[in-house]
């Protein structure tokens, strides 16, 4: 999204939805943001019929548009379902298949998949669920391929959420992807909230609350958090850590579901995207504070996680001007 364009986000209520989900919607593209120097987004609340009684039934949504306002939107996010296996309104479903067949982007969390698998817009595409409905969802839906263990799932235009609080990580994933990750950032500041959780959602599934003195890895991630322009391997990782590296790779699985190696990697290149939003135009100079060597590495990696080479990135999202003189980069 350019700084000058204003995207619409669109929320659709219905009977029965998350009060926190709504919150989460609210909060993220709502709420005004003055601390950012850039036009945020137009936000809408819609309901099928006009109005719509909370989960719960502590309080009821009135006074807002109806399923038309979808018609202009963007950015669509579905509704979740209290029961999934209950269908949606035809209404409902129709409004979001319009929007599919638009190219409107499409999201939802936690059961919300639900809704979009029943509108038919997830056959063939990849999605994720909450753990608790993954057999439902499975077997109602098979044409989707569903991906329990992570998060969310970004697929390009759809884009899916585990859980209630996987809410917070998807919707700051978007901002990220519309506005850069330094203001992504600034937003998760003011949310008190870390802007890209690792690992997945099988880390919640089944555990118990642990009652022993906290041995997570925090203190070993912050040390390669100030050691990124190092040449660090696993190996080195280890030996500061103190452990063998098949149990260092056994930690970060169970801890993070991720290797060490790709955490370390994910980090280089979430640093080099702030120096390059920061203007910083030397990609060997950016490469090197990141620890990812060469431009030619930088160039892949980048690639390989956002999809766009350091030029476009760079055009996308820097927030100040950079300077004239820009080398080649793609």
């Amino acid at each position: 999204m350019s700084k000058e364009s204003s995207h619409r986000v669109v929320v659709i209520v219905d009977d029965g939805s998350n009060p926190f989900e709504l919150g989460v919607a609210t909060e993220l593209f709502g709420l005004r943001r003055p601390e950012i120097d850039r036009r945020w987004y137009d936000f809408t609340l819609c309901t099928p019929g006009g109005s719509a009684r909370m989960h719960g039934g502590f309080f009821t949504l009135t006074d807002v548009a109806g399923l038309e306002a979808v018609d202009d939107a963007d950015t669509v996010i579905v509704p979740n379902r209290p029961d999934p296996e209950a269908a949606p309104s035809a209404d409902l479903l129709d409004a979001v298949r319009r929007a599919a067949a638009r190219g409107a982007r499409l999201v939802s969390f936690c059961t919300g998949a639900f809704t979009l698998a029943a509108a038919g817009v997830l056959d063939g595409r990849r999605a994720t669920v909450h753990w608790r409905w993954v057999e439902s969802f499975e077997r109602m839906f098979p044409a989707v391929k569903l991906e329990p263990d992570v998060l969310f799932v970004d697929d390009g235009d759809i884009l899916t959420s585990a859980g209630s609080a996987a809410a917070l990580d998807l919707g700051l994933h978007i901002i990220r992807r519309d506005h850069g990750a330094e203001i992504a950032n600034t937003v998760s500041r003011r949310l008190v909230y870390t802007a890209h959780r690792d690992g997945g959602q099988r880390q919640f599934i089944d555990r118990p609350v642990p009652v022993v003195a906290d041995t997570s890895l925090a203190p070993l991630l912050a040390w390669i958090r100030d050691e990124l322009a190092s040449p660090l391997t696993v190996a080195d990782i280890a030996d500061h850590a103190a452990m063998s590296q098949a149990t260092l790779h056994r930690r970060f699985q169970a801890e993070l579901g991720t290797t060490p190696l790709a955490w370390l990697t994910g980090e280089r290149v979430a640093l080099a995207c702030r120096l390059l939003e920061a203007g910083e135009v030397r990609l060997d100079s950016v490469a090197r504070q990141c620890g990812l060597g060469a431009a030619t590495n930088l160039r892949i990696q980048l690639r390989r996680r956002t999809g766009l080479p350091p030029s476009e990135y760079r055009r996308r999202f820097t927030l100040t001007s950079p300077p004239t003189a820009v080398p080649t980069d793609r």
